[in-house]
């Protein structure tokens, strides 16, 4: 033991070889170098060589010596890097380039070099390290592929998340996956969304190429037989990479998946405060596998899809209660009328459960009259709908018991006043007989008629009127006085309720012109007009406020091909309205085949009409026709609301009015006054053309 003991003395530690700084770089797979800017000579030692893979007998010491393992293109831009730090005078540089190891492997490799310089500043010699860059690189490399990837699945989220976050209704969310860019936005090839409704499995969206052959299975039982319907039901996404192999797994399913384009897809359920809503197929190409980063990615696409589609289905819900309880509210039917035709639109405001109080009626009266009502009860909710209901149903009354319209919004305002609410409401009432074309119109600070002439043009009445309905009582006021017009065959008289033209931000009188515009493009037929403003102006205003509309065209009258005729209504003070009247009678006469009549009775007529609109309190109907027996002769009618009867008069040589009669009398063969309702109708006639036989 002594003797063992005495042994290990004497052979003693055991010597550990010196490690100098060449071989600690060595052992870190890098080295360094001496170059020698004045003579070109380019030292590197040991761990140098290793790095550039060279042998030393290969090397000869120059830095195009190197270019055994460095590529051209890499010796180039290393060649400007050193150049570029010497002539800016920098003491260091640094660069990555590629070294071709003779085993055929490229290596990333790196150099630090500092450069020695004289008094003058001149760079002398270079000093440096070179290292094997490849796993630093790789490392970067791979990080920055995981951050692009996390950015590009950031941005996929927050694309579908804001656009998404506009969508309303079920068919807002459809359009936005499957509209210009959707597919792009959600990183996928094709896509297919369905709804889970009472045990089946309906697809309400596809898109993508070769996914038109799903529409053959748009409904399908939901009993975990496909696909889609085995998510849903188990609440569990599915990724396959191979649809050919899915196919045999579900038969049912198999010819299309064998058909479509795709190679992959993930099977999302769509699930929404702990309920399963239905499902979304996420489809992709030239994809072989899913990364655990893609499959959260498609789980949070479901998860978005899912919450923004239980919004949807709700507001629909809550829209088709509001929309249902709106209907119940307003009239069934509309009666059938005799020398009119009428048409009504009614649109809800797109606000979900939120029920607006616009109206509107027709009322068969005695006397073949006919009631239009357009009314808003204020507010916009269920209580503002059951009042609407209410006062609709109290106006009717009140108008089927033949009060004049003054008298209906009167006993309506009452009515209002004595609910048990707070709300008042607005409405314009027409009494309307399609026989003689009179009209008696009142409004309680409601929205006045237009009107739309037979040439085209529109006009806006001035129709008197009086407070809302409910504070016309409250403040004693009950004054609703009426405005009478006249409707001439063919003219259209439009009522609607202020969401028709009202924009936010802009004024009211844009809104009318708007829709004095759209009028005066529309088509004649009621119907067809009330279609063509719906379209055109519930599109421009958008969904803020609902609106009933109501159009009513008087039955045109032209007479026959022996015997035309022609209608005009001039407003008072109106000159467009004479000279329009005047190129009308023109031109009817030239259509006529009677032009040599057109001066006469274009004067007679203006004579008329200006004592009708200069004596009277209104407006004046101007009728022209041809009276064929015994013998063709045109007559002219100006019809007026006042029971005052002209007289012909001798004015003196310095009179200046009272010749319109005596000119009338010079041009015309015969003329007279007729009582016609509550006024009369000055007429005249004037010989045409014999006719031969």
């Amino acid at each position: 033991m002594a003797e063992a003991e005495s042994g290990a003395e004497e052979r003693g530690p055991v010597a550990v070889p010196a490690v100098g700084p060449g071989d600690r770089l060595a052992l870190n797979k890098m080295g360094s170098f001496d170059w020698d800017l004045d003579s070109g000579r380019l030292d590197l030692d040991a761990g140098a060589l290793s790095v550039f893979d060279l042998e030393p007998e290969e090397f000869d010491h120059t830095s195009s010596g190197l270019g055994l393992r460095i590529a051209p293109e890499d010796g180039t831009r290393l060649q400007a890097v050193v150049q570029a730090a010497l002539d800016a005078g920098d003491t260091e540089y640094g660069s990555y380039f590629t070294v071709q190891r003779r085993d055929g492997t490229e290596q990333w490799t790196h150099t630090q070099g500092r450069i020695m310089r004289d008094g003058d500043g001149k760079g002398r010699r270079i000093l440096g390290i070179v290292r094997n860059a490849t796993a630093e690189l790789a490392h970067s490399t791979l990080l920055r592929k995981l951050e692009a990837a996390r950015a590009k699945q950031t941005t996929i989220v927050q694309r579908t998340t804001e656009a998404l976050s506009r969508a309303v209704t079920v068919d807002d969310v459809t359009a936005v996956l499957t509209g210009a860019g959707a597919l792009e936005r959600l990183g996928a090839d094709g896509l297919a969304l369905g709804l889970a409704e009472n045990g089946t499995m309906k697809i309400i969206a596809l898109s993508g190429e070769s996914l038109d052959i799903l529409d053959e299975r748009r409904y399908t039982r939901l009993d975990g037989s496909l696909p889609l319907s085995q998510a849903v039901l188990t609440r569990r996404a599915r990724f396959v990479t191979s649809l050919h192999a899915l196919a045999d797994e579900f038969p049912l399913l198999g010819d299309y998946l064998r058909r479509i384009e795709f190679d992959a897809a993930a099977y999302l359920p769509l699930i929404a405060q702990d309920t399963a809503i239905g499902g979304l197929v996420l489809f992709y190409r030239r994809r072989s596998e899913f990364s655990p980063e893609e499959r959260n990615l498609c789980l949070g696409l479901a998860g978005i899809v899912a919450q923004s589609l239980q919004r949807a289905l709700l507001f629909d819900q809550e829209r088709e209660f509001a929309t249902g309880l709106q209907a119940a509210m307003l009239p069934r039917r509309i009666p059938e009328i005799s020398g009119g035709e009428i048409a009504v639109r009614y649109h809800s405001a797109w606000s979900g459960r939120e029920v607006g109080g616009d109206w509107y009626d027709v009322i068969a009266l005695p006397r073949d009259r006919v009631g239009l009502v357009v009314g808003d009860v204020q507010g916009h909710d269920t209580h503002a709908a059951a009042i609407m209901g209410q006062l609709r149903i109290a106006l009717r009354a009140y108008a089927g018991e033949g009060h004049p319209p003054s008298t209906v919004l009167a006993r309506a305002s009452r009515f209002l006043a004595e609910l048990d609410t707070e709300r008042f409401a607005t409405c314009t009432y027409a009494q309307v007989d399609l026989e003689t074309g009179g009209v008696r119109a009142v409004r309680a600070g409601h929205l006045g008629p237009l009107i739309r002439h037979t040439d085209g043009r529109t006009g806006w009445p001035n129709l008197r009127g009086g407070l809302p309905l409910g504070l016309a009582s409250v403040f004693e006021q009950e004054e609703f006085p009426e405005t009478r017009l006249d409707l001439v065959p063919g003219e259209t008289l439009v009522l609607c309720t202020d969401g028709l033209v009202e924009e936010p931000g802009t004024a009211i009188t844009a809104g009318m012109e708007a829709l004095a515009h759209a009028v005066r493009s529309g088509p004649q037929e009621a119907g067809a007009l009330a279609d063509h403003l719906s379209d055109r102006l519930w599109e421009r205003w958008g969904s803020g406020d609902d609106v009933a509309l109501l159009v009513l065209r008087r039955a045109p009258d032209p007479g026959t091909h022996r015997a035309p005729r022609i209608h005009q209504y001039v407003h008072q003070a109106d000159p467009e309205g004479l000279s329009e009247a005047r190129y009308a009678l023109r031109q009817a006469l030239r259509d006529w085949g009677m032009p040599e009549l057109a001066d006469d009775v274009e004067l007679a007529a203006g004579e008329l009409l200006v004592n009708a609109l200069l004596h009277t309190d209104g407006g004046a109907v101007l009728t022209m026709e041809v009276l064929p027996e015994p013998v063709r002769r045109i007559r002219l009618w100006v019809k007026d609301r006042s029971s005052v009867w002209p007289r012909r008069r001798s004015p003196g040589e310095a009179a200046t009015t009272g010749r319109g009669l005596l000119l009338v009398d010079a041009l015309a063969t015969h003329w007279g006054v007729e009582s016609r309702g509550d006024g009369k109708a000055v007429w005249c006639e004037f010989s045409g053309p014999v006719e031969s036989t």
